[in-house]
């Protein structure tokens, strides 16, 4: 009953989806980050996204390393965690995002908008350190996602993470 209630079959408008909503699927991903001393490791993990709330949102689930991967479910670096993504009808062309990640205990509020590029840049300036997300080189198949951290106040950001995700459904 609940998934017939949370799940959409459609987006509510014709293109009120169409910025997430192409990402709609499930994903392989190949995630690369940085770790506390400067080395960069790496897991292999999944994505689902679907439209919900009456097709009125896309809600995305990440889970990194993916189930029966080494180190799964072990903070601090992997993460289970979902997004709620929806387009603000106050203020066109911007989406409101929240994510929320039970294994770490974190909770981020993001505005994010298009780049021109066919991608999406997500900030979150409420709380240090300021976060930013990327989804770049969104093809049918592929895309890339990036996050970048500031510790003052968005004049310089570091690269901290990027996932490489392929299509699998």
């Amino acid at each position: 009953m609940l998934h017939d209630v949370l799940h959409a079959p459609e987006p509510a408008g014709a293109d009120d989806l169409a910025l997430f909503g192409r990402l709609v699927g499930a994903w392989r991903l190949s995630w690369s980050g940085r770790e506390p001393d400067g080395t960069w490791s790496t897991a292999v993990g999944e994505l689902h996204v679907g439209r919900v709330l009456g097709g009125r949102a896309v809600q995305d689930v990440w889970v990194v390393p993916g189930p029966g991967e080494p180190g799964a479910g072990v903070p601090p670096r992997a993460f289970h965690g979902t997004t709620v993504r929806f387009p603000d009808p106050r203020h066109p062309g911007t989406w409101r995002s929240t994510w929320m990640d039970p294994v770490n205990g974190r909770v981020r509020r993001f505005t994010g908008r298009p780049t021109g590029d066919g991608g999406v840049v997500l900030l979150s300036d409420d709380e240090e350190p300021w976060l930013r997300w990327r989804f770049s080189d969104v093809r049918p198949d592929a895309f890339t996602w990036s996050a970048e951290t500031s510790h003052d106040g968005g004049r310089s950001w570091v690269h901290d993470e990027v996932m490489r995700a392929e299509r699998t459904a």
